[in-house]
């Protein structure tokens, strides 16, 4: 078996062979003619170096190569790149630089490849700094040290022709300002310690020259649009050429510069401020005003309370006008309840257009809702010509509600509206009392059939027991069941007087029983009722029994109403009366004349109560009574005879097609 031995490579030899190839690279790298490296050539140069670091010692040149390596680099530097880059300036240096940059990463890139044997295992073992890591920290000391702030100064220099307007080369910038970071080897140390902190400080100065004349020049929407505009160009800047960790410091600068320092003035500002701005409805400037101040520290916080006095004062001013409008005219009640009406009306446009503010100009934002809140409690809690705002939210509910309100609405704008008005009830501090006024409209509603639509009592229930809980609505919702159950009630009262024939009063009776405890509480006198009368009120209590034994019912004859039929010389005429009169006129079907003192005693009523239903009957637009002495007040002396010559063009008067009576069930 013959063997070879391996010829020893001294390190001279070795070397030489090395440095042709070496100054092959470089003059392929400055451009010269220069075949480029066959796989042959590669090889012969990596073969090189695995022989010269694989010899027995004393021949293995690990450490001498490691170390040439280093001085290849060293050399090729001091006499091409450092010279080139001394003799140009400015852009043309920067230029020259990203060449020479580009040029050393070949480099590197190329000798750490000839060289590898040397990072495989001497370079490990020694836990020394790897190839390429020595090739690149060689440009840093040598190159990157000397010129960093020439390069600095000169990009810097460059932004600001930019932010002047001028167009610059932002590859370039860009390419420059990779060195900056590749150069520290995955540490942003030289970037931000070597050019980041500079631009910061330039950033700083430039925009506050800008600030301080513009701040006087502009109008505060024209400022903004050139605050917002420079913000747009910075975010930009960091895009195409600054590194992606430089956004947020050099925003805060800008901000700091055109925004934080001018935040009193240029919001206070006499015609174009924000109360300016609020006034004249600029919801574009609005937004961009947002947008610009959320982004300081406690930006906002005038802005909402510069909102929150706009707000407060647009709404005193409806009320001061609303005010204004009752105790100038003093007019007619149904007017003064529209001026009401109309007052109600403006207050809930002003929520909906504030509210909208802050919707679309102040992106929802909490301190806005709040301002808005605490704005409308102020003036939303001041009366109007005498009363309440939870009377007048009630008034206008039951306007809306009610059959020949003056607000002719559809259904969905009925739905909104009820909707808008439960929104502005979270503003009034006594709720109570809201509940109060809308329970004794709500009454009179059901009671004598004035409401216009089921489901819209229904709707504003659920809202209102969403906005003020269950507790809240309790009674409301109460009144409308039992409305329901009255329904089903005089159905079975039908039914069993229809049985029971023998029991028929012989009069058209409907009942509503009412729960004691949800409905408002109301007068009741105990009444002599006329015979037909008391026989209606014995049948419906003996129907009544058969229908539960644990309730006991009271009458309410007060609110009730008959219709009842009057023979007159000229024609028969329908009279549509309360309880009361109808029990008054009753009396005259067995007389003619009655005394005052025979009316109070067969009735068994208050001289109060007396005195109010002849003057009524006897006094009023209908005189259904003659008395004597004729003239229009009642006294105890007087005499009451049936009017058999009063007549009307009308058949009906006040028509209705039964006589109602409440009763009060616990």
């Amino acid at each position: 078996m013959v063997t070879h031995e391996r010829k020893t490579i001294d390190l001279e030899q070795g070397w030489e062979f090395m440095q042709k190839g070496i100054t092959k690279l470089k003059n392929i790298l400055e451009g010269k003619p220069e075949p480029q490296f066959s796989s042959e050539d590669y090889m012969m140069l990596y073969t090189t170096i695995y022989n010269m670091c694989t010899q027995k010692p004393p021949h293995d040149y690990s450490q001498q190569l490691y170390e040439k390596y280093r001085e290849s680099f060293e050399e090729y530097i001091t006499s091409m790149v450092l010279p080139s880059l001394r003799e140009k300036h400015d852009e043309f240096m920067l230029r020259e630089l990203v060449k020479r940059w580009s040029n050393h990463k070949v480099m590197v890139r190329w000798l750490s490849r000839f060289f590898h044997y040397l990072d495989r295992y001497f370079i490990s073992r020694r836990s020394l700094p790897p190839l390429r890591d020595v090739g690149l920290s060689c440009f840093r000391d040598l190159v990157y040290q000397e010129i960093n702030g020439k390069v600095k100064s000169a990009v810097i220099s460059l932004i600001d022709q930019e932010r002047e307007g001028e167009q610059i080369d932002r590859a370039l910038l860009k390419n420059v300002l990779d060195i900056f970071v590749e150069i520290g080897l995955g540490s942003m140390d030289c970037y931000e310690n070597d050019f980041e902190d500079f631009l910061l400080k330039d950033t700083a100065h430039y925009y506050s020259i800008k600030a301080q004349t513009w701040i006087l020049e502009d109008s505060c929407p024209d400022y903004m649009l050139k605050a917002e505009e420079c913000l747009k160009r910075e975010k930009e800047r960091v895009a195409h050429y600054l590194h992606s960790s430089s956004e947020q410091k050099l925003l805060e600068k800008v901000q700091h510069e055109l925004l934080t320092q001018y935040a009193s003035q240029l919001l206070e500002k006499e015609h174009s401020g924000c109360h300016a701005l609020l006034r004249d409805d600029k919801v574009d400037d609005l937004s961009r005003m947002y947008r610009l101040f959320f982004r300081i520290t406690r930006g906002l916080e005038p802005v909402s309370q510069i909102f929150k006095q706009h707000v407060t004062n647009e709404g005193t001013a409806l009320v001061k006008q609303a005010e204004d409008a009752a105790s100038n005219k003093k007019p007619e009640k149904d007017i003064v309840g529209l001026q009401e009406q109309v007052f109600v009306r403006k207050i809930i446009e002003l929520h909906d257009k504030y509210v909208s503010y802050v919707t679309d100009c102040f992106q929802g934002h909490t301190l806005f809702h709040k301002a808005l809140k605490e704005a409308f409690e102020v003036f939303c809690n001041k009366g109007v010509s005498g009363s309440s705002s939870a009377e007048l939210l009630a008034t206008f509910c039951d306007n809306i509600l009610k059959k020949g309100g003056s607000e002719k609405l559809s259904d969905e704008a009925i739905e909104d509206t009820l909707e808008k008005v439960v929104r502005l009830l979270a503003y009034i501090s006594d709720k109570d009392l809201f509940a109060e006024f809308y329970r004794k409209k709500l009454a009179r509603r059901l009671l004598f059939d004035k409401s216009a639509n089921d489901e819209h009592e229904r709707s504003i229930l659920t809202k209102l027991k969403q906005q003020c809980g269950g507790q809240f609505t309790s009674k409301m919702e109460g009144m409308v069941t039992d409305l329901t159950v009255a329904r089903d009630h005089q159905t079975k009262f039908e039914e069993f007087i229809s049985t029971h024939p023998e029991l028929n009063p012989g009069i058209d009776l409907a009942v509503t029983v009412l729960t004691t405890g949800f409905w408002p509480s109301y007068k009741s006198f105990d009444i002599n009722l006329p015979a037909e009368m008391v026989k209606c009120v014995e049948v419906f209590k003996e129907f009544y029994q058969t229908r539960t034994k644990h309730r006991k019912l009271t009458w309410i004859y007060s609110l009730g109403t008959c219709n009842i039929s009057a023979k007159f010389e000229a024609k028969t005429i329908e009279l549509i009366v309360t309880t009361y009169q109808a029990a008054l006129l009753l009396l005259f079907n067995g007389v003619d004349r009655l005394s005052y003192s025979e009316i109070v005693t067969q009735l068994n009523l208050s001289d109060d109560d007396v005195v109010r239903l002849l003057h009524s009957l006897s006094c009023a637009k209908y005189k259904i009574l003659n008395k004597e002495p004729n003239n229009k007040s009642i006294s105890p002396n007087d005499i009451f005879e049936f009017n058999s010559k009063f007549t009307d063009k009308m058949r009906r008067i006040k028509v209705s097609s039964f006589s109602l009576c409440f009763l009060m069930a616990k």
